[in-house]
């Protein structure tokens, strides 16, 4: 998969590289879901190298399937890159027009704008490649008690929709974000 994306830096972070997820990427993805906010927010953590290796081949197997698109979102470090977050956009079917974005970012980029520009260039990117098969909007989900989520999706140009009632897996109501093809 040699699709890769870009996201402009700003006056106080430098620019990012959003890419497929790539087996070496397993310890740090195992390192980001050390931190106790990340994991209070996820549902599938990511414990073990085992772990990890699943959800790379979960990752390889949604871009084979032309459906869901796992992106590891990277910054440059004097050092090389380093994992700053992921984004997902899930669900893509021929003839449906809408889709959902996921993401989250790790505990050492939060704060610095990463997730709305990450979200932002995936939801680009969802619309070039899939408007032509019908994609005309795209959803983010969160649940109501996670205001962070709410500033993502406002700075990424998805507008509050609605409150979704609680149903497992998620304990408490929720947001929908909507953002549509221009």
């Amino acid at each position: 998969m040699s699709i890769v994306l870009h996201a402009a830096p700003t006056p106080s972070a430098p620019g990012l590289l959003l890419r497929p997820w790539r087996v070496g990427d397993a310890g740090a993805l195992l390192a980001a879901y050390q931190d106790p906010v990340l994991r209070n927010w996820t549902q599938q953590p990511v414990d073990t190298p085992s772990d990890a290796r699943a959800f790379l081949r979960r990752s390889r197997q949604g871009w084979a399937a032309d459906r869901r698109f796992s992106f590891a979102v990277l910054e440059p470090t004097p050092a090389g890159e380093r994992l700053v977050a992921h984004v997902l956009l899930k669900e893509v079917t021929p003839g449906r027009p809408y889709a959902e974005v996921g993401y989250w970012t790790a505990a050492t980029a939060r704060g610095r704008g990463v997730a709305p520009r990450a979200v932002d260039a995936v939801s680009d990117w969802a619309f070039a490649r899939f408007a032509a098969g019908g994609l005309a909007r795209l959803e983010l989900l969160h649940q109501i008690d996670n205001p962070a989520s709410c500033r993502v999706a406002e700075k990424s140009g998805y507008v509050f929709q609605e409150v979704l009632p609680a149903r497992p897996p998620f304990p408490r109501d929720g947001h929908r974000h909507v953002r549509h093809l221009a």
